[in-house]
């Protein structure tokens, strides 16, 4: 195994076209002394070449493509980020063989990246653990976070009975998310009001399953940057607006500038570092609503969750943050 290089080297795993927070964090680590470099997965296996060899007591670890040549036994941490395996490998190519390089290339990566001996933010199986909706609700209630009426269900008579016990209306959401593709336009699937002629056409999910919560009353919408020990949280009144009432993502350009600082109560906080200590977490971004009557209620903490328009509005200082654990090479204790 190669020895530590003095200055601290991180590998960025992301995309090519993944956006700003890039930069703000590989400045970030400039700034505090480290170097970054940036690994575009879409550009892998055809213009970013690997290789990991095993001779006698001697490993080896590279990657090269035209901007760089890494040894990563200098690598001393890992910023998991966003994944993009084979975009550029030809469509033309047979499917069977396109699919049978992508699952390869996609094994090889997977098994570099766990290889790295360095500190990863975050590992990849604690983020495939943590997306899981169930197990966040689960956490949060033992932490002392209030979470709002919830079912997960692919049973129409079940959300039915649901709606009679939400008073004051309910909402439709997905279990992960994803996009619905009308020819090359891209329509994301965004959080929806549950309407009375909405109950009557449930059979579709006995082909997939869906979040169903109580709508809870807004007095303003929170985003909770987790960085490590450190907490960002930022508002946004998303009931100016019919378009962002249920769900402020529909507006999300149209808001940027209206994110303010937040003041997140210290019993509030201190519930969310334990969830994420308990999902073994050090980075994530949470989703509250804060009610008329002063609740702060939990709904999901995203493990790679965006943060760079926070940055921006209302100038929260969160890729500085996520610099120091990365130069450090360690999280929250």
């Amino acid at each position: 195994m190669s020895e530590r290089h003095p200055r601290p080297v991180v590998l960025i795993i992301t995309h090519s076209n993944d956006n700003e927070s890039i930069p703000l964090v590989m400045n970030a680590v400039a700034a505090q002394g480290g170097t970054a470099h940036r690994f575009d997965t879409d550009r892998f296996p055809t213009d970013i070449r690997h290789r990991s060899q095993y001779s006698g007591e001697e490993e080896r670890q590279v990657i090269a493509c035209e901007d760089y040549e890494l040894d990563l036994g200098a690598v001393s941490a890992v910023w998991y980020r966003r994944i993009a395996i084979g975009r550029c490998i030809p469509e033309t190519m047979d499917s069977q063989l396109r699919r049978a390089a992508i699952d390869q290339s996609r094994a090889t990566l997977h098994g570099m990246i766990a290889s790295l001996d360095a500190f990863h933010l975050d590992p990849v199986h604690r983020l495939r653990r943590a997306e899981n909706k169930q197990l966040q609700l689960k956490i949060a209630r033992e932490a002392g976070l209030t979470i709002p009426r919830t079912l997960i269900t692919n049973a129409p008579d079940a959300v039915r009975s649901f709606a009679r016990e939400c008073t004051q209306g309910m909402i439709m959401k997905t279990l992960s998310s994803f996009a619905i593709y009308d020819q090359c336009d891209q329509k994301v699937v965004f959080t929806s009001r549950v309407h009375d002629k909405d109950l009557e056409r449930l059979d579709d999910l006995r082909y997939c399953p869906a979040i169903f919560q109580e709508q809870v009353p807004k007095a303003l919408e929170l985003r909770t940057t987790i960085v490590g020990n450190r907490v960002f949280t930022a508002s946004i009144d998303s009931q100016r607006s019919e378009k962002s009432s249920v769900d402020w993502r529909r507006d999300g350009f149209g808001l940027l500038e209206a994110w303010e600082p937040y003041p997140l109560p210290p019993e509030v906080e201190s519930g969310l570092l334990k969830l994420m200590r308990a999902l073994g977490l050090n980075y994530g971004a949470a989703d509250f609503i804060l009610t008329p009557d002063g609740r702060h209620c939990f709904l999901e903490v995203n493990p790679v969750g965006e943060f760079f328009w926070l940055e921006k509005h209302p100038g929260l200082p969160i890729s500085a943050a996520i610099a120091d654990l990365l130069v450090a090479g360690k999280g929250a204790s």
